[in-house]
C-alpha cells in the first residue's frame, strides 16, 4: 500500500480545495497515471491529509467514482482502485462500439472546427510520446483524441457515458494489453486515418474507421482470453 510520501500523483490542492469535483479529478488522474494502482486500498483519512482537505469531499468523490467504475466499494473493506478483468474490458469495448462510431461520425458531420483542432493537438502530442516509454502520458493523449472526436456529437448523455468508458479503457489497456501488445504505434496510425477522414468531411468513413479501430482492440482481448 502506498504511503503519503510515495504517491507522486497526489499533493495538496490549490484553490477551492473543499470542492468534491476537484478532489475527484485529482484522484482520477492519480489512478489513470498509475500513481494509485489497481487493487490499492483508498483510505479516506490518508487521502484527505495528502490532499489537504477534509474527509467529506474525499468520501463524496470516492462515492461518485464508484458509480463510474474507477473504484469499487465493499462492506468492511472500503474503497479500492478497480482491478479490471479481461471480461470487464470486453464489456467496455462492446458499449463503446455501440456509441462511439456514431458520435465520431456525428461530430465530423457537424463541420465544427474546434473538435478537429483538439484532436489534432492530441495526435501531435501522441506523436512525440511514441518512443518515450511514458505510457500513462500517451494514454492521456489518446483519451483526449477520442474525446475530441466524440464530444461534438451534441448528445451530452452519450458524451458522459463515453467519458466514463474511456477512463475504464485506459485503466485496463495500460495495465493489461499494452504490456503484452505494445500497439500504440498502430493505434496512432489508425487515429491519424480517422482524423484525416474527419478533416475531409467524410463522416461515413469516420464511422467505419472508428468501428474498425475498436474491433482491432477487441481482437486483442479475444487473443488474450484464448
Amino acid at each position: 500500500m502506498s504511503t503519503l510520501s510515495d504517491t507522486p500523483g497526489l499533493r495538496p490542492l490549490d484553490g477551492p480545495a473543499s470542492r468534491t469535483d476537484l478532489v475527484a479529478a485529482t484522484l482520477r488522474d492519480a489512478i489513470l497515471t498509475g500513481a494509485l494502482q489497481p487493487g490499492e486500498t483508498l483510505v479516506e483519512r490518508r487521502l484527505s491529509e495528502q490532499l489537504g482537505v477534509s474527509k467529506t469531499p474525499v468520501r463524496e468523490a470516492l462515492i461518485g467514482m464508484a458509480h463510474t467504475g474507477l473504484v469499487t466499494v465493499a462492506p468492511n473493506k472500503g474503497f479500492t482502485v478497480r482491478r479490471l478483468a479481461l471480461a470487464d474490458l470486453r464489456a467496455v469495448y462492446q458499449v463503446r462500439l455501440l456509441l462511439e462510431p456514431w458520435a465520431a461520425m456525428t461530430t465530423a458531420r457537424s463541420g465544427a472546427p474546434e473538435p478537429l483542432r483538439q484532436a489534432q493537438d492530441a495526435l501531435n502530442e501522441a506523436a512525440g510520446l511514441l518512443s518515450s516509454g511514458r505510457n500513462s502520458e500517451l494514454s492521456a493523449a489518446n483519451r483526449r483524441f477520442h474525446r475530441a472526436l466524440y464530444s461534438g456529437c451534441g448528445n451530452e448523455l452519450v458524451v458522459d457515458q463515453l467519458d466514463g468508458l474511456r477512463d475504464l479503457t485506459s485503466l485496463g489497456v495500460v495495465s493489461m494489453l499494452w504490456d503484452r501488445w505494445p500497439s500504440w504505434r498502430d493505434e496512432f496510425v489508425e487515429h491519424a486515418e480517422i482524423l484525416a477522414a474527419a478533416t475531409d468531411g467524410s463522416a461515413e468513413d469516420v464511422e467505419r474507421l472508428s468501428r474498425e479501430h475498436l474491433r482491432s482492440a477487441m481482437a486483442k482481448i479475444d487473443e488474450a482470453e484464448g
